[in-house]
């Protein structure tokens, strides 16, 4: 009997044995699993946080919806996280290639800029960049547009210059080929305070032949509004000419630039011109552009009247319109000289404190603000529920569930 019981008891060490050894296999897939996870997871809270950070946020002229660098960011994280411990081992063998003179691909160089990290994986980039279009420039129309994806690295790691050295580049000539890549970089400049090098990728733009549209517009009122020169008004006029002999609108951003730099330039006639083709005029700049323009122009009983409308029968659940500190102080100084009308100002002006409708924010601040995502509550919507264990999007048998 202790002979034919033997096998059942072999048979059951066996069984436990593997039973032990399948737990702490899965075990160590869990443990790895959450040990990428909670990498991932520090890298979101770290881009999340960057995006708090006043470089991350520091965004003027152009909407998230054109920049698209947290769409970026994303990609790069979901990358990383697929090839996490390979980048190394990924940048060697384009690296190889390049020294071998092998064919780059188009998933390639893809891969490769969402996986670029540093300056020097930059460099790494510039060089794959050159020899990709070097083998495609021939057959690039309809192709993927890799001069977007570039630039947003750059915008990400705040290497401006990388970006104008390739898009100013002649060998790269057809590369850079849609006016978003420029558009991108122009902004980038402009936040980093570089405007004469964003005037310059403007001229670059035209010299290429890429067509403008509406954001090349605002950006460009808004850098010569900016350098505040006399070439920068001869260039703003000949946008000007450019767009009436082309049909192309004018956004109403870029005319509120158009309004400031003929004020900063003493041209108030210039000014009325650009004013009176702004459709919509209850806006917080125009408030403030109005009330300067009234003053610039010595309309001081129509800026009293301005002033007192606002100031008077405003409902409590209205918005009330704000008036820049700055703009407020301008309008004192011209009535300096006309004391019956400083009363009836500094009477409005106690009012408008009183009622909280004067900001310390400059009308600079104003026309420098980003204007919110408009799309940004339909994308949340449209957005698929994440898996927390694959990270990818659920089915919809899965939802049903």
């Amino acid at each position: 009997r202790g002979e034919r019981s033997s096998p059942p008891c072999s048979l059951l060490v066996r069984s436990r044995a593997k039973m032990a050894t399948a737990v702490v296999e899965g075990s160590n897939r869990l443990l790895r699993e959450g040990i990428r996870r909670s990498l991932l997871c520090r890298q979101l809270a770290l881009a999340s946080s960057c995006w708090k950070c006043p470089q991350g946020a520091k965004r003027y002229l152009l909407t998230e919806d054109i920049l698209k660098l947290h769409e970026f960011q994303q990609q790069k994280l979901v990358i990383g996280y697929r090839l996490y411990g390979e980048k190394d081992t990924y940048f060697s063998t384009i690296e190889e290639k390049l020294m071998k003179n092998k064919l780059i691909l188009k998933d390639e160089l893809k891969m490769l800029i969402y996986l670029c990290q540093t300056e020097s994986e930059l460099e790494v980039v510039k060089k794959v960049i050159y020899r990709y279009h070097a083998e495609n420039k021939n057959v690039a129309f309809g192709e993927f547009k890799f001069g977007p994806l570039f630039i947003r690295l750059c915008y990400e790691l705040n290497l401006e210059a990388a970006a104008v050295e390739l898009i100013k580049d002649q060998a790269l000539h057809g590369f850079f080929s849609d006016r978003t890549s420029f558009n991108i970089l122009m902004d980038l400049l402009f936040v980093k305070g570089h405007y004469e090098c964003a005037l310059d990728v403007l001229l670059e733009m035209k010299r290429q032949g890429v067509k403008f549209n509406k954001e090349t517009y605002l950006l460009a009122f808004a850098i010569c509004y900016k350098l505040d020169s006399s070439e920068s008004c001869k260039i703003c006029n000949t946008l000007l000419e450019n767009m009436q002999l082309n049909g192309d609108s004018m956004p109403r951003r870029a005319y509120y630039f158009a309004v400031a730099f003929a004020l900063k330039q003493n041209d108030v006639t210039k000014a009325h011109s650009f004013f009176s083709h702004i459709i919509s005029t209850r806006s917080r700049i125009c408030n403030n552009l109005k009330v300067l323009l009234q003053a610039k122009s010595g309309d001081l009983n129509g800026l009293v009247q301005t002033l007192k409308q606002t100031s008077d029968g405003t409902s409590d659940f209205v918005k009330k319109p704000e008036f820049c500190m700055q703009v407020l102080t301008t309008a004192r100084e011209k009535l300096e000289g006309n004391p019956t009308i400083r009363v009836h100002f500094e009477d409005i002006y106690a009012k408008l404190q009183a009622s909280g409708q004067i900001t310390s924010l400059t009308l600079d601040d104003l026309l420098c603000q980003t204007l919110p995502t408009k799309r940004r509550y339909t994308q949340l919507l449209k957005q698929r529920p994440v898996s927390q264990r694959t990270f990818k999007p659920l089915s919809s048998n899965l939802l049903a569930e």
